[in-house]
């Protein structure tokens, strides 16, 4: 028994070391945190403006309204389409979400980043039996999409870390 037991983990730890030697990493593990110093946010008060400030925050940005470049963040735009209708009298459908957002210097207003759409997608199942939790499925969806977009945000914004 003790044989099967150092095998399986001799061979999950083979398995780590070789995927790790050829460079695959989780998706948001292992990346440096952003290095901008401060930035200040402009735009509407959102659920998508607040969860990018959080986000920013926690990767150690410092928002401040002096800050010498300025985020402006547009207005967050969903469309749903129904992509199909199955058999079992459910509907497929589709979750788009769109958000503009563009860099400014605040000394000159030059664009660091010229105006740019955040666009993530996301699909799910309502039934007709149960509307309710197709409310919910919308609900969830669209955090998880606002999530995404906050992450290709913060992608985005690396290189004018580095510059």
């Amino acid at each position: 028994m003790q044989r099967r037991t150092l095998l399986r983990l001799s061979l999950a730890v083979g398995a780590s070391v070789a995927l790790a030697g050829c460079g695959f990493h989780l998706r948001g593990y292992g990346q440096p945190a952003l290095s901008l110093e401060a930035l200040a946010v402009a735009g509407r008060d959102s659920d998508f403006s607040r969860l990018a400030t959080d986000r920013l925050e926690a990767a150690g940005t410092r928002i401040r309204d002096d800050a010498p470049l300025v985020l402006n963040l547009g207005a967050e735009e969903f469309e749903e389409r129904s992509l199909s209708v199955l058999d079992s009298g459910s509907q497929e459908h589709e979750m788009t979400l769109r958000v503009p957002f563009s860099v400014q210097r605040r000394a000159d207003r030059a664009y660091r980043l010229d105006q740019q759409t955040l666009e993530v997608s996301g699909r799910f199942e309502v039934s007709e039996d149960n509307l309710l939790a197709g409310d919910e499925q919308r609900e969830a969806v669209s955090e998880r999409l606002r999530r995404e977009a906050v992450r290709q945000l913060l992608d985005r914004l690396r290189p004018l870390a580095e510059a």
